[in-house]
C-alpha cells in the first residue's frame, strides 16, 4: 500500500534532492556564481567593468575571457577564506534548514565530517544569514518577555527580573496575529517602560492594537498612538475573547524546548543569533517553498565577516 505523504510536494527536498542538485564543489560554486551574477555577466577588477568570464580549472574561480583577470564568487559571502569543501557548506546549510528545533554544531561535526572549530565556525556563519531587519505590518500583535538562562532569583514584580543578572537574559517578543505572521525576538537590559516601550515603537506599526498581559511597565502603551488591550495574567486569566498573548507564548515555547533539548544552554553572547535563527524558520513557515531553498537565496548577500567569525565557542552548542 502506498504510504501518502504527509508534507506537501512543493515543500519537499530530501537528502535525495540535495546529492541531485549538488553533486560535488562545482556544482555548488557554479550555483553561488549564478546566484551573485544573474545577468550571466561578471565585474573585472582589471577592466573595470561587466565581463565574460570561464571557469579556472582546478581554483574556485573563474576569468575574465577579455585579460585573465580572476574573480571568486566566493568573496563577500560567508564562505570567503574558507578552506572547507564548498559542497560541506552547503551540506551543512541544508542540516541546519531540515529542522525545526534546530541541531547542534556537535552534529554538524558527525554528519559534515570535519572538525568541532570547523562546524562551530560553519555553524555561526551559517546563521548570520538568518538575521532579518523588520517591521512587523499586522494591525494586531501580541507583545511578551522571557527570561533566558540560569535561575529565576532576585525578580521584579509578576516574576520578572528587572534586569539580566549573572547569566539571565531577558528577551522581548513581538507576534502578528495576522497577515505574514512574523515574530521579533530581541535581548533586552531590562523590562523598564522607557526599554519596553523603545521597542515596540522600533517594530511596531503606529495605531496597531497592542495585545499584552498585565504587567505594570506597559501602563501607558496606549498614549504613545497604540490601541492597547491587555490580559489580566495574575488575576489567573488567560484568554477573554480574542485578548491573550498565546501567540507569542506559543513562539517561546518553541524556543525553550529547542534550547533546551538541542543545545542545552546558550550564553548571552551568542543569544541573539539562536534567536534569530528560531525567528527566521518561524518566519518562513508559511512561504510555500522548501527551508533550504529559501536560505540558498542569502548565501549570495554581503555579509559582516568580522562579526561573522568572531569568537570560537568551546562549550557544547
Amino acid at each position: 500500500m502506498k504510504v501518502k505523504q504527509s508534507i506537501p510536494k512543493h515543500l519537499r527536498y530530501t537528502i535525495g534532492s540535495f546529492n541531485e542538485q549538488f553533486p560535488d564543489d562545482d556544482a555548488c560554486l557554479a550555483f553561488l556564481k549564478d546566484q551573485k551574477y544573474p545577468e550571466g555577466l561578471m565585474p573585472c577588477w582589471k577592466c573595470e567593468k561587466d565581463r565574460k568570464h570561464h571557469r579556472v580549472t582546478g581554483r574556485p574561480a573563474y576569468a575574465c575571457d577579455y585579460c585573465g583577470a580572476m574573480i571568486s564568487p566566493m568573496a563577500g559571502t560567508i564562505f570567503e577564506k574558507s578552506s572547507t569543501s564548498l559542497r560541506k557548506w552547503f551540506y551543512a546549510m541544508y542540516l541546519m534548514s531540515a529542522t525545526r528545533c534546530g541541531i547542534s554544531a556537535k552534529q554538524i561535526q558527525r554528519e559534515v565530517g570535519v572538525t568541532y572549530k570547523t562546524a562551530w565556525r560553519m555553524f555561526k556563519q551559517i546563521r548570520t544569514l538568518m538575521s532579518e531587519d523588520i517591521s512587523l505590518e499586522g494591525e494586531a500583535v501580541e507583545m511578551d518577555e522571557s527570561v533566558f538562562g540560569g535561575k529565576r532569583r532576585g525578580q521584579g514584580l509578576q516574576g520578572r527580573p528587572t534586569g539580566g543578572k549573572g547569566n539571565k537574559s531577558i528577551v522581548v517578543g513581538i507576534a502578528e496575529r495576522k497577515g505574514k505572521g512574523r515574530v521579533v525576538a530581541t535581548i533586552a537590559d531590562d523590562t523598564t517602560r522607557a526599554t519596553l516601550f523603545g521597542i515596540a515603537k522600533e517594530y511596531i506599526l503606529p495605531e496597531s492594537t497592542v495585545y499584552t498581559d498585565d504587567y505594570t511597565s506597559y501602563h501607558g502603551l496606549a498614549g504613545e498612538g497604540y490601541q492597547h488591550r491587555r490580559i489580566n495574567h495574575s488575576a489567573g486569566i488567560y484568554v477573554m475573547g480574542d485578548v491573550h498573548t498565546q501567540t507569542i507564548e506559543g513562539f517561546w515555547s518553541l524556543v525553550k524546548r529547542g534550547i533546551g533539548g538541542v543545545y542545552h544552554s546558550v550564553s548571552r553572547k551568542y543569544l541573539q543569533s539562536y534567536l534569530d535563527e528560531y525567528t527566521w524558520r518561524y518566519n518562513h513557515r508559511l512561504v510555500p517553498e522548501p527551508m533550504f531553498t529559501l536560505l540558498l537565496k542569502e548565501i549570495s548577500q554581503p555579509v559582516d565577516l568580522l562579526r561573522a567569525s568572531e569568537g570560537i565557542q568551546t562549550s557544547r552548542g
